[in-house]
């Protein structure tokens, strides 16, 4: 083989530099390509205590797992030749348009995270062009968020109280707000026992001890957020001192029955929806009320462990009821192609709470448009591999669940 002496002409289209960024955040955020890589800088930026109350779940954390392991354990079907060059994620959702199948779920003590909380994930939301969903739990006011996304989708989570009418307060200020969708939340009769959160101590605001202080050093950035920016308060309640658990077991209403759900239904005046809905027989009930929608969701694994997982149970939910209400998903959402193959199987429309949770303690609001965009990234590049223009060309032809957990027989 003959060699020679490399010309400047022939190494001059290989030396391409790149323009350096200085911002550091923005030089994180670029590096990451998943939702993944969202979360190892979530971890390396944020308290022990914030983190997992984030991505933890109940016990032994199975129900997350194994929702989770759903998504891994599907097959697509793309079909061939066919014209891709435009696709369009777009949606109908619950009366209304939305760019992508997916809106930003509810989330509790959201400022703990990051400081810019439910403000960012507001605005990030408007931009994209998607809803967003403010928990009862949340960390800015209905107003607030209003204010942070004027023009676009806000819908409002409830969660009953034992103080029915401070419950129903937040409705009337919810709608007076502008908020066109309810999400009843019917999982919570008491609190998940959380474990990460009893063994780091987990208190609202976090607590400063000798643990903390050390957990601080290398993550100082959320300390001077948290310290020098309003302290931690609610949407819907005073300030409280105490641990989550207790706060939680102070307010949930064990008593809720069909009956309060009925009630709530002729109390709000726009769109209804269930969200926790975990059996077939529980979406027929509530559909038979005459509910606009309702959510398939384990509450992300966060209440009762070992729970049905809510992408296994779609397909038989949508065949039993999806003529007559819309059926939503959300747990265990980690890309694109989950959500994919979510709208695939039959729901009409996906949430995701720890992924835009991860982008926003990994980057503040700039990280949860990130989050938005990887994800957005995967949904076009999957429907375009599928062979899928549009959103309602999917259907459950393009998907396979593979079995893992097969149930044994009854009886």
């Amino acid at each position: 083989m003959e060699r020679r002496v490399p010309r400047v002409k022939d190494l001059a289209p290989l030396m391409q530099f790149k323009k350096p960024e200085f911002n550091a955040r923005t030089r994180r955020l670029e590096r990451a390509l998943t939702i993944e890589d969202l979360r190892t800088i979530a971890k390396r930026r944020t308290p022990k205590a914030a983190f997992d109350y984030t991505d933890g779940s109940a016990e032994a954390e199975l129900s997350l797992a194994r929702a989770r392991q759903a998504f891994q354990d599907i097959e697509f079907h793309p079909a061939i030749l066919r014209d891709v060059s435009k696709v369009d994620t777009s949606c109908t959702i619950l009366g209304g348009r939305s760019k992508l199948p997916f809106g930003i779920a509810p989330t509790g003590f959201t400022r703990m995270m990051q400081t810019e909380g439910e403000h960012a994930g507001a605005r990030a939301a408007a931009r994209a062009g998607i809803p967003f969903s403010l928990s009862t739990m949340g960390t800015a006011s209905i107003e607030d968020v209003k204010a942070a996304n004027p023009h676009g989708r806000n819908w409002f989570q409830l969660y009953m109280w034992k103080d029915r009418d401070r419950s129903m307060a937040l409705v009337e200020r919810a709608a007076a707000a502008g908020f066109d969708t309810l999400l009843v939340t019917v999982d919570v009769p008491v609190a998940g026992a959380r474990l990460r959160d009893k063994r780091n101590g987990m208190s609202i605001p976090p607590a400063l001890t000798a643990s903390t202080v050390l957990d601080a050093i290398p993550r100082p950035q959320w300390w001077i957020d948290f310290l020098t920016t309003e302290p931690l308060a609610f949407a819907s309640l005073d300030r409280w001192s105490g641990t989550v658990a207790e706060l939680l077991d102070t307010m949930f209403d064990p008593t809720v029955t069909f009956e309060d759900l009925a009630w709530i239904k002729s109390q709000w005046p726009g769109t209804l929806v269930v969200k926790g809905i975990q059996t077939v027989e529980d979406a027929v009930a509530v559909t038979n009320l005459g509910v606009d929608g309702l959510i398939l969701s384990n509450h992300g694994g966060r209440q009762l462990d070992r729970a049905p997982i809510p992408f296994h149970l779609l397909p038989s939910v949508v065949k039993a009821v999806g003529d007559r209400t819309e059926v939503l998903l959300d747990t265990g959402i980690m890309s694109g192609a989950d959500i994919v193959a979510s709208i695939a199987l039959g729901a009409r429309f996906t949430l995701v709470g720890r992924a835009y949770l991860y982008g926003l303690m990994a980057g503040g609001e700039a990280g949860v448009d990130r989050a938005i965009a990887i994800l957005s990234e995967q949904i076009t590049r999957t429907m375009r591999l599928l062979g899928v223009a549009s959103v309602d060309e999917l259907e459950p032809a393009h998907v396979t669940q593979l079995e893992r957990l097969i149930p044994r027989p009854r009886g």
